[in-house]
């Protein structure tokens, strides 16, 4: 079972100075815009991944005017208190400590905190680019398998290098051609193993995400989702030497699993282009709920749940039906923020007995 007893915010986004203790499983957060309920999400969100959900930089997390912040976290994991607390110096060093030992790399940490969130922009999971959807797979493979994360590490670097040395033959006319084989080799090996787990996991994924949005929509909409990526039909080293002259001529790697995507559709057609409003934030909320899902599998308990501003998603009988399952169908922790206290009250008490309600005060900047 995993618990965030309270949290203490030092200089984060429009928090001064604050803590927050939370006495109950759900927790229902109320407030008008700009008073910091997204901040606060946000914030346990940070916790989790020493860094913002939000995909800023960690300086513009820091209260406007001030230097440096902090974020102290207490929890109860499997009835164990474990201290978790991440500081941003003045001089934008980042530390990250868990039980009074720093972490020397910040990706030892992922996993170990597991968490989930749902935000208002998070619809363009399915109506952006493919770089959201890897994003998306990345996050949630990275906290299930370290193997992976340090992979996908080394796989950025070197496709980096890779770009940076086509860039260098385009310039200059010549290519190193020892260096050339080294990198394809090295980068070949790393994307195929980053594939094979790719391909392995995504077999129950997917119909576990088509499962979860049937019964959030009440209907399947004859949805289809597929792995798509070029190592399906042929082999990386394979890929790499027959993009050569492309590659080249473009000075960046075009092939290879950082195109990889996940193939959503409605019957034949693009779903992004088929699919009602309603239809795009049922399957949003049934990819985050099956990663949800897989991490409470895989984990041995339920992941920390994030609902930012969900009412604004889903209509009310959409709404009812996801409560029922995330607040009484599991044991997890649940934070729903809202901008009406009277409906965030109303969904609780219907679906639940036992929750708290915090009200944020008047908005500010920042």
């Amino acid at each position: 079972m995993l618990r965030l007893g309270s949290i203490s915010l030092t200089q984060f986004r429009n928090y001064v100075q604050q803590q927050f203790a939370f006495t109950e499983r759900i927790v229902g957060i109320h407030g008008i815009n700009g008073t910091g309920k997204t901040n606060l999400l946000d914030a346990v969100y940070y916790l989790s991944f020493s860094k913002s959900y939000f995909a800023r930089p960690d300086a513009q997390n820091v209260h406007h005017g001030l230097a440096g912040m902090r974020i102290e976290g207490n929890y109860e994991l499997n009835d164990e208190p474990q201290k978790l607390i991440c500081i941003l110096r003045e001089t934008n060093r980042k530390e990250l400590v868990m039980n009074d030992e720093p972490y020397k790399k910040f990706s030892d940490h992922i996993g170990k905190i597991p968490c989930v969130m749902i935000a208002p922009d998070d619809v363009v999971l399915i109506t952006g680019s493919s770089a959201e959807r890897r994003t998306f797979l990345d996050t949630l493979l990275s906290q299930i398998n370290k193997e992976y994360l340090v992979q996908l590490i080394d796989y950025t670097k070197l496709l980096q290098q890779r770009n940076s040395l086509l860039k260098q033959s385009s310039e200059t006319g010549t290519v190193d051609e020892g260096l050339f084989e080294v990198l394809n080799m090295q980068l070949s090996k790393k994307g195929t193993f980053l594939f094979e787990c790719r391909k392995q996991f995504l077999v129950d994924f997917l119909p576990l995400a088509s499962s979860i949005y049937q019964r959030i929509a009440g209907k399947n909409d004859n949805l289809a989702l597929h792995y798509e990526s070029q190592l399906l039909t042929a082999g990386f080293e394979e890929l790499l030497r027959s993009s050569r002259q492309k590659d080249l001529v473009l000075q960046r790697t075009t092939t290879g699993i950082h195109r990889d995507d996940l193939g959503l559709y409605m019957g034949d057609a693009a779903f992004k282009t088929e699919a009602s409003q309603g239809q795009r934030k049922s399957l949003l909320f049934a990819l985050k709920l099956a990663e949800w899902q897989v991490l409470k599998e895989k984990k041995g308990f339920t992941p920390i749940l994030l609902l930012d501003d969900v009412f604004e998603k889903l209509d009310e009988q959409r709404m009812f039906q996801l409560l029922q399952w995330v607040c009484t169908e599991s044991d997890g922790q649940v934070f729903i923020t809202d901008t009406h206290e009277e409906r965030l009250k109303t969904q609780l008490e219907n679906i639940t007995g036992a929750f708290q309600l915090i009200r944020l005060g008047r908005a500010v900047n920042n």
